[in-house]
């Protein structure tokens, strides 16, 4: 995860210092997204054991709309599920997370028209589940993201994107029949790859 989140600020570093002539302009154009990728989750802890967290595969798609020749609005929802198990390997069942993001882009100028690196950040809504044998229910909560990206525009309307964000949340609780019996932290880094189409 230190490795991504590097990765992240260096691309933050790298759009913040690019050139100063207009990249491709959105303002006032709406756009829909859609994405697939890798989730790298925090790992989270069920009866006093720590629960180690697999990658897992992220899918979504949203709206993106330009307010300005610089900033834009973004709206999406992301899926992801990872598996968890304990240090000895045994397997723990597996959790799932639904992203509601709400956020805003700063998309920076380039020398380059069809690139248009961007920084962004914004709020979102984590709404977790967690199949194990037994069953068990995880607390939906409220975080924050920030994020990094490029797009590239193959014409005025189709355009291919890649994207580091970084999503911070609080832990929240496990419940299992039998009460509270754990922490799942839903906090994480996700790099994705995707298509966004401009209807105007």
């Amino acid at each position: 995860m230190k490795r991504l989140i590097a990765l992240l600020c260096l691309t933050l570093t790298v759009a913040a210092g690019s050139g100063t002539a207009l990249a491709e302009n959105i303002k006032g154009r709406l756009g829909i997204t859609g994405k697939i990728g890798f989730y790298l989750p925090g790992d989270s802890d069920f009866d006093n054991y720590k629960l180690e967290t697999d990658a897992g595969f992220l899918g979504g798609g949203g709206l993106i709309y330009g307010v300005t020749d610089n900033l834009a609005a973004e709206v999406d929802v992301t899926y992801t599920k990872f598996g968890a198990e304990l240090v000895s390997g045994l397997d723990q069942g597996d959790f799932s997370v639904t992203n509601i993001a709400m956020g805003v882009q700063y998309r920076f100028d380039t020398p380059q028209p069809k690139l248009s690196p961007y920084a962004g950040g914004g709020i979102d809504i984590l709404i977790s589940d967690y199949d194990r044998p037994g069953g068990a229910d995880v607390d939906p909560t409220v975080g924050v993201h920030l994020c990094g990206g490029l797009d590239y525009f193959l014409t005025k309307h189709l355009v291919l994107n890649a994207e580091v964000r970084g999503v911070v949340a609080p832990e929240v609780d496990i419940d299992a029949p039998g009460g509270k019996s754990g922490n799942f932290d839903p906090s994480g880094v996700a790099a994705t790859f995707g298509v966004r189409l401009f209807f105007n």
